[in-house]
This record gives structure tokens, C-alpha cells and sequence, in this order.
């Protein structure tokens, strides 16, 4: 495109690799700038995913990634857990915030790009595009309030999930365009309005220049890992949606196998329950490693004889996923056991990557590593070369800024 453009991108969940958790629109915008636009992302100066939140003082903050690249961050509430009320507050006043961006960044937009969650800041992005005349995309990334009613339990008649299903259903009927990570998702978005030719599948990926910055694990952290045994491994948050329990469970029925060792590197709130339930069986063949920076995961992917990543059922699923976490296992070239069923997004079959395998079955997933242990190594080679050729074809945030501003202006 010879003609540049400004774009918005606001995320009340975005982040950069200062706050912790690095989302997609970091490195969307990384490549945007790279072509040459100029982009703001606009976030919020708290949620409960950073692991180091921007503190400052004022109601904004700006910060420079490059010429053409900026974070602006919205002062908005503390809040101590996920399921606060003041998480509620946060999205209010985010939503009633961004309303006023025209008079914080002075770049006009020449397009507005908003993603959920939250669903209520979707009304302040529609009234800045009104009042600049542009174009607005919606992008999903989880679909609310269905996730509240089939995972949290909430009555679909709930007066605040009647107030989100207005937001979203309205969200899909204003928008220009509507983008979305989940393959599937446009299903669900069909039956509550949308036309199915606005959508767009731009999914997460893998950014070529972190990967290019590998940095060798410390002497202290490789000397944790064993020699000369088939590594299992993951990385990344553990949580109990992750389905770690899962592999503590293979560890145990393996625990004779003194050729194969399990390895989780990472921390969240559920390391003490498996650490615990370690010990409890008092298993030698696992190790948990504290976690390590981003640009240091290759080298541990590298230990690894195989990849784990996994998810416990979840009907939302049928829309598809993206975890980040798969890219940086498919970009080392390793097998994957993918523990995850996510309709017929099946990524790791689709590459000859690896083994799906049925969340939660503890039997099944034993079955697979000891497939993938007594295979020879060549074989186990040709796996991660296929998954490597796929995700740098598919999944490269340089390949999707390209898609993404091919839908922003086509």
C-alpha cells in the first residue's frame, strides 16, 4: 500500500513486554509501523493479566516503540481478581474514556479498530468513529456474554448479560468489518446478525524478529533439566484450564519409565496443587522450572523431546482457539501432543506437526508419549520440520499485519 495511514487500535487488554502477557496487538502493530503507518494502540493502565502493570501519574501515559508506533495508556481502577466487581468499573470507565481520544492523540484515524474484550468500551469506539467519519472494525477474541453464560453460569435473562448481548449484537451490526482469532467464530456471529461476508479470520501467531533474538538458558536453569531422557514439556501459565494435572497424571503412570521426564516452565495458581499432588506421589521424573524471558524460550523448547499443550473441555471451543504458546512450539521444531478439541480447527494435523490427543485422557496422552519416545528420532525431526514450515508460511505476524491491513483498507 504507497499510501500510509494512521490506525487506532484500542484493547483495554493490551500489553507490551514491560507489563508481562505480550497479546497480538503489540506485535501487530510492530509490523504495521514497519510498513509504515503510523498506529496507537490504546489500552488500559490495569488489568488483572500484567504481571507488572505501567504505573504513572496523570490520567494518560504515552510510550514510544519506534517513530511510528505508540502505546497510549489510560489510567483506569485497581482490582484484585478477575471475578471483582471493580473489574466491572474498570471496563466502565475505560469505555466512557476512550470517548476522548481525539483530544489526547493528535494524529486523526483514517480507521478504528476495537476489540473485545471488554464489550462496553465498543460504545465510545463507535462514537469516535461517528465523530471522525471512519470506518470501524470490531475484533473478537472471546465471545461474550456467551462465555458467561455456559462457563460462568449466568442466566442469559441476567440484566447485565442482557446489556452485553445489546453491545454485541449492536457491535455486529455497526461495524464496517469484524475481525476474529477464532476460525469458527463467525457461526455464532451469523446467528446473533452478522453478514458473513464482513467477517475475517486473522488469527495469533509468532513474531520472526523475538524468535531471532534467542538467548541461551542460564547454566543454573538447563542444569534442572536431566540428560539423556525424552523431555515432555511446556511453557506458559498454569492454570487449572491448562490441563496440567493431565500430564502429572501421565508422569505418574510413567514413573517406571526412567528414559522419559516431564518438565513445566512457567508459574500461575494452580503450581502449588501439582506441585503438591508431585510430591504427594513422590515422583522424580518432573521438574517445574520458575518462568524464564521470552527470548530464552527457544533454548528451552530446544531440551524438549516433545511439546505438550492442552485445554480442558470447553463447549466454547467449538469456535475455534489460538493459543499463543503453540506457535513458539511449532517454531521449534518440535512435536506436539495437542490436548485440546477445538472443533475442526485442528492445526497440528493439519501440519503432520505431532498427535492430537483427547483432553483429559490421561490414558490416551500416556499411549501417545511413549508412541513418540520409541519412535526413531528422524522421524520425530520430520515432525518438527513440518510444523516449523507451517507456522512460518501461515502464522508470522509479519504475514498477518499484511492480511490485517489488506482488511482494514481493502
Amino acid at each position: 500500500m504507497s499510501q500510509k495511514k494512521t490506525i487506532w487500535i484500542i484493547n483495554q487488554y493490551a500489553s507490551t513486554p514491560n507489563t508481562g502477557f505480550i497479546g497480538r496487538h503489540y506485535y501487530l502493530a510492530q509490523e504495521l509501523a514497519d510498513l509504515g503507518h503510523k498506529v496507537y494502540v490504546v489500552s488500559a493502565s490495569y488489568t488483572h493479566s500484567q504481571s507488572n502493570p505501567v504505573s504513572f501519574e496523570g490520567d494518560y501515559k504515552f510510550e514510544d516503540f519506534g517513530d511510528n508506533f505508540k502505546f497510549l495508556w489510560l489510567k483506569t481502577p485497581v482490582y484484585q481478581k478477575s471475578t471483582s466487581k471493580r473489574r466491572v468499573l474498570n471496563w466502565f470507565e475505560f469505555g466512557w474514556k476512550i470517548k476522548g481520544l481525539n483530544k489526547i492523540i493528535k494524529d486523526k484515524p483514517d480507521v478504528i479498530l476495537y476489540s473485545s474484550l471488554s464489550l462496553v468500551g465498543f460504545l465510545g469506539a463507535e462514537r469516535l468513529a461517528k465523530k471522525n467519519k471512519v470506518p470501524l472494525i470490531f475484533e473478537v477474541r472471546d465471545i461474550w456474554p456467551l462465555s458467561l453464560i455456559e462457563i460462568g453460569g449466568y442466566s442469559a435473562s441476567h440484566p447485565f448479560v442482557r446489556f452485553l448481548q445489546w453491545v454485541e449484537d449492536r457491535a455486529y451490526q455497526k461495524s464496517d468489518k469484524v475481525i476474529s482469532n477464532l476460525k469458527n467464530a463467525v457461526d455464532h456471529m451469523v446467528s446473533r446478525g452478522l453478514d458473513p461476508q464482513k467477517f475475517y479470520w486473522i488469527p495469533n501467531g509468532f513474531s520472526s524478529k523475538e524468535v531471532a533474538t534467542k538467548e541461551a538458558l542460564p547454566s543454573n536453569i538447563e542444569k534442572q533439566l536431566p540428560e539423556n531422557k525424552f523431555i515432555v514439556g511446556y511453557t506458559g501459565s498454569i492454570g487449572i484450564a491448562n490441563c496440567l494435572q493431565n500430564l502429572i497424571g501421565a508422569a505418574i503412570k510413567l514413573q517406571d519409565r526412567s528414559d522419559i521426564h516431564f518438565a513445566i516452565v512457567g508459574k500461575g495458581e494452580y503450581k502449588e496443587v501439582l506441585q503438591q499432588q508431585v510430591a504427594d506421589h513422590q515422583l522424580s521424573n518432573v521438574t517445574f522450572i520458575d518462568p524464564i524471558p521470552k527470548t530464552q524460550i527457544q533454548s528451552m523448547l530446544d531440551k524438549f523431546g516433545a511439546c505438550y499443550i492442552g485445554l480442558k473441555k470447553d463447549p466454547l471451543f467449538r469456535f475455534g482457539v489460538s493459543p499463543n504458546k503453540l506457535f513458539d512450539y511449532l517454531y521449534a521444531g518440535k512435536p506436539v501432543i495437542y490436548a485440546i478439541d477445538s472443533g475442526n480447527y485442528k492445526p497440528v494435523s493439519d501440519a503432520g506437526a505431532g498427535y492430537e490427543v483427547t483432553p483429559e485422557n490421561t490414558d490416551e496422552l500416556v499411549c501417545t508419549i511413549e508412541k513418540l519416545a520409541a519412535i526413531p528420532e528422524s522421524d520425530r525431526k520430520i515432525m518438527g520440520e513440518n510444523g516449523r514450515k507451517y507456522v512460518k508460511d501461515l502464522y508470522d505476524y509479519k504475514a498477518l499485519a499484511l492480511k490485517l491491513e489488506h482488511t482494514l483498507f481493502e
